[in-house]
């Protein structure tokens, strides 16, 4: 009875106690709360910024961001004039400050850390969501108990069995404060290099006549450069005529098939850099060689293979994706995403770099799919057919971190529900959807030949792929599984007779075929496409081919990229917004403004260089190979080198141009609210309001 006793007490005392749960925006702070209520079977009472449950504990919630970087002129406030003279300007002991339109939010807050004796970290599965929380949690100076204490809840599903799931997987807070000093180190460099950079030249671009803001940054300007240097390329290309052979081989039945001439070193000074041949005589004669002539075929080689299912997809490949496919832009994807996301919970959370699945995702399949039949009447047909048994490589728990790829809930709804999606989010959630399905199919089998021949001395090669099994490529329908996205060409648009090719028997692998035709083919060498919006997102995130370092490229291949899977869309926009980019068509080109700065810059800004090196070394940061003060002071050294560069130069390069006359000071914010697409995430509202980054 004692025992019974003392047990009543303790429930009672732990009753007392209350637990703080803060999101990272009110619709996910809404999920956690219905989440909980469920758990507990009893209602939640909603109060003015905070939810309160039945327990005593209570849901809250940011707005994104609720402090932002304070301004130069909140260190000295001299610094509130531009002037060269005060530059670099690098504060020694950072500020932050409430934003105004979240103000009030942030009191509430305030004292419900207080009060609270537990504290649950709810930010969005990244670094920048694990930022936007600890960041309030320090501004609000809590006690070393609390922070030691502070759990932390990974939510990437708003569907309310996945949060009910997170919830009931708590993790220490503490695991995930590299997470948070990495965001932190970002902030910081990106206020510092953009700040100084952009006063600098726009200063310097005054004495050259121009007035507006020539707003710099770590990733916008380095995409810009991509854009001015593509179009530039294009502008003044010219075009050359090359020179190709192609062999058509015959035997005594009439079967035939062609071959490529492949040139010889000896050809090699009549080639170009990509091994084209310029020289049209040194084409014709061969030619004159190998017609009539008998071939050897000396190599084939006849293999059955299997190509898996692409992997799901992260947000930067679905926007790459989504702008071959639907013509959509980076920022109508991210918006639509976060649609489907926060307002209709149909898919997982969006803003993720991953492509992997974890293990435990593997066990909802059969409701996934189920959904998917449900939900998605062009697909149902194809749900009904997968395999969810099936387990592809896109399921390895060794590959996911913080957030997994984007794949739709388990959430169901009416076909009538569905209709009244508008067009771009049924389109996109039916790409999600399809590319979940194919991890439940068989691979895709094909037959592949490889042929090489000898003719009067020279090398000639061919190759041909004939499908088997359709596997996975059947969701393509009659698309012939292209889709868009697979590298992998598999149909070389020639069949191959049968060839055999009998070691034993020499006189028939010299003399079975014979060169009855050799053709001249002439091309014209085609300058590059200008960037669209589904080409600049893959610049992007594949920004290693545009590294001038050999060693840096190398490095690059692993990492996420020029910006964050959060960011592209808004760093975009920026460029437009700024008047360095424009649209024609479906082209994106850089305007006279933009490529006036870029031709007034350094090489180290305009190149990703730099900026790819900073990604590298934040995501150092994140997995406790770096830390804070080994990334922050060699940029504080290259950011004093750049500055006292710029005060040497005047962009001539801007003479004559008109710019917008914008100022430095950002301007106010549209006020957002969770659980709408409109209310992004923070890194992309900050480009979009300040000239920073």
């Amino acid at each position: 009875m004692y025992k019974a006793h003392l047990e009543n007490i303790t429930v009672y005392l732990y009753s007392l106690r209350m637990k703080l749960y803060i999101a990272e925006k009110p619709s996910l702070g809404r999920a956690i709360a219905d989440g909980l209520t469920s758990i507990l079977n009893k209602p939640h009472r909603k109060q003015q910024g905070y939810i309160e449950l039945a327990n005593g504990d209570v849901v809250s919630w940011c707005i994104g961001h609720l402090l932002e970087q304070a301004e130069p002129d909140a260190y000295n406030e001299a610094f509130k004039s531009w002037k060269l003279e005060h530059l670099p300007i690098v504060p020694q002991e950072w500020q932050l400050k409430a934003k105004s339109q979240t103000r009030a939010q942030l009191t509430v807050l305030r004292k419900l850390v207080k009060q609270a004796d537990h504290i649950v970290h709810a930010g969005d599965p990244d670094r920048e969501g694990q930022l936007l929380v600890d960041e309030v949690l320090s501004h609000l100076k809590i006690s070393a108990h609390k922070r030691k204490t502070t759990e932390r809840c990974l939510i990437s599903d708003l569907n309310p069995p996945a949060v009910k799931r997170a919830l009931q997987n708590l993790r220490s807070n503490q695991e995930f404060v590299p997470l948070s000093v990495s965001a932190l180190a970002r902030s910081r460099a990106d206020w510092l290099y953009g700040m100084n950079m952009t006063r600098a030249y726009t200063l310097q671009g005054q004495k050259a006549g121009y007035k507006g803001v020539l707003s710099v940054g770590r990733v916008q300007t380095p995409l810009l450069g991509l854009v001015v240097k593509r179009d530039e390329d294009i502008e003044n290309f010219v075009s050359r005529d090359f020179y190709q052979v192609e062999a058509r081989l015959n035997n005594t039945t009439n079967e035939s098939f062609l071959l490529k001439w492949q040139p010889s070193e000896a050809c090699k000074p009549y080639q170009d850099e990509e091994g084209r041949v310029l020289h049209k005589p040194l084409v014709e004669n061969v030619c004159q060689r190998i017609t009539d002539q008998p071939a050897e075929i000396t190599k084939l080689e006849q293999k059955e293979k299997q190509q898996p299912p692409p992997l799901p997809f992260n947000l930067s490949t679905l926007q790459i994706e989504a702008a071959k496919a639907f013509s959509m832009s980076a920022q109508q994807v991210l918006d639509t995403c976060q649609s489907l996301y926060e307002r209709h919970q149909l898919i997982t959370y969006p803003r993720s770099d991953s492509r992997h699945l974890p293990n435990e995702q593997h066990n909802l399949a059969r409701q996934v799919i189920s959904a998917i039949g449900q939900n998605c009447q062009p697909l149902t047909e194809y749900a009904q057919q997968a395999q969810p048994n099936l387990k592809s490589k896109a399921f390895n728990d060794s590959k996911v971190e913080a957030h997994h790829a984007i794949v739709p809930s388990e959430k169901s709804i009416s076909a009538e529900q569905f209709s009244k999606l508008n067009q771009f989010e049924q389109k996109v959630y039916r790409h999600i959807a399809r590319q979940y399905l194919m991890q439940f199919f068989p691979a895709y089998q094909y037959a592949e030949t490889k042929v090489e021949a000898t003719i009067a001395g020279g090398q000639f090669k061919t190759q041909a792929k004939q499908p088997l099994k359709q596997g996975w490529k059947v969701l393509y329908g009659n698309k012939n599984g292209s889709g868009g996205q697979h590298v992998n060409k598999i149909d070389t648009g020639q069949s191959l007779p049968p060839i055999t090719l009998d070691s034993n028997d020499k006189q028939y692998g010299k003399f079975a075929w014979t060169c009855d035709n050799a053709n001249l083919v002439e091309k014209q060498t085609t300058p590059p496409e200008y960037f669209n919006d589904g080409t600049l997102l893959a610049a992007m995130t594949g920004i290693a081919r545009y590294v001038s370092s050999a060693e840096i490229r190398k490095t690059l291949k692993e990492t996420d990229g020029l910006g964050t899977e959060a960011t592209r869309a808004g760093i975009i926009e920026l460029l437009f917004r700024r008047n360095f980019l424009q649209r024609t068509g479906k082209q994106i080109r850089s305007t006279d403004i933009g490529r006036g700065l870029i031709n007034s810059l350094p090489k180290s800004a305009i190149t990703p260089d730099m900026t790819a090196l900073w990604e590298q070394q934040l995501n150092a940061i994140s997995q406790r190979e770096l830390n804070y003060q080994g990334f922050m002071q060699p940029l504080n050294h290259h950011l004093l080198a750049l500055i006292e560069q710029a005060k040497q130069y005047i962009p001539t390069a801007l003479q004559g141009l008109k710019g917008q006359g914008a100022g430095f000071k950002k301007k106010g914010a549209k006020k957002s609210s969770g659980g709408k697409p409109s209310a992004r995430k923070p890194p992309a509202r900050k480009y979009a309001k300040k000239i920073k980054s």
